[in-house]
């Protein structure tokens, strides 16, 4: 059975000027913990349909399950993952920021600074459990990011181009980490990514979307064994392939 279930699932909304399509009639499946990447051009609605899934969004048609329950509105079966590094709060440690959602859920102090701290050596960052978001780096601020996304247990993992804002050295170590910790905690995931490279490194699959409005184009499966070398010819070969369905728009 599939633990996330989308189907026919269209967003319209309305501007000054007219109704704009973002998503149009897309359906999958994505099996227990898989990981799963989005791809395709800007405006193909890759982060809408993340949006939708997340519960942020209502579709305008079709419905998403996640373990046979219909998606309402936002829930903790589901942990989310920005672009933006000001997703922590300034005020809080990473202690702080990690153990936010088992608070809000009324977990003990002492119980839920275990959990934290056991997120944070997930993604080796114990070490810095009371620094504050202004000492962290974005590499370090996002992994917090993750720490917290993953400390009330989440069923299911949603990452918006969580790694775009860092330079090209730290986005490698963070892919890295996810791929570690992804591979620990069995989590599904759903990560939208610009870069193909990421996708073909990280994914089980990868669903690529077409723009205008937005709609699911196909599905490239990446049968290669892990770990995987970024460098090897697999991967290269993987990417190639990727970039022949995205097309001519994917130049970048």
């Amino acid at each position: 059975m599939s633990h996330i279930s989308v189907r026919n699932v269209s967003l319209n909304y309305d501007t000054p000027a007219g109704q704009v399509h973002a998503v149009d009639s897309v359906s999958f499946d994505i099996g227990q913990s898989e990981f799963v990447c989005l791809v395709g051009p800007s405006g193909c609605g890759k982060s809408t349909m993340l949006n939708i899934i997340a519960g942020f969004l209502k579709p305008s048609a079709g419905e998403i399950t996640i373990g046979g329950k219909p998606v309402k509105g936002y829930g903790t079966d589901r942990g989310v993952v920005f672009q933006d590094f000001a997703q922590l709060f300034p005020w809080r440690t990473a202690l702080g920021n990690v153990t936010f959602g088992l608070e809000m859920k009324g977990v003990g102090k002492a119980e839920r600074e275990a959990i934290a701290m056991e997120q944070l050596r997930l993604v080796k960052l114990e070490k810095f459990a009371n620094s504050y978001p202004h000492h962290l780096s974005g590499g370090m601020q996002q992994r917090v990011a993750i720490a917290r996304a993953l400390a009330y247990n989440p069923a299911v993992l949603l990452m918006d181009e969580p790694f775009a804002a860092l330079d090209a050295l730290t986005r490698d170590d963070m892919q890295k980490l996810l791929a570690d910790v992804w591979r620990e905690t069995k989590k599904t995931v759903v990560y939208v990514t610009h870069n193909v490279a990421e996708a073909v490194y990280l994914a089980d699959r990868v669903f690529v979307m077409s723009p205008h409005p937005g709609r699911l184009k196909t599905t490239v499966p990446i049968k290669l064994p892990r770990p995987r070398d970024p460098l090897s010819v697999e991967v290269l070969e993987g990417q190639k392939a990727l970039l022949a369905e995205l097309g001519p728009q994917a130049a970048h």
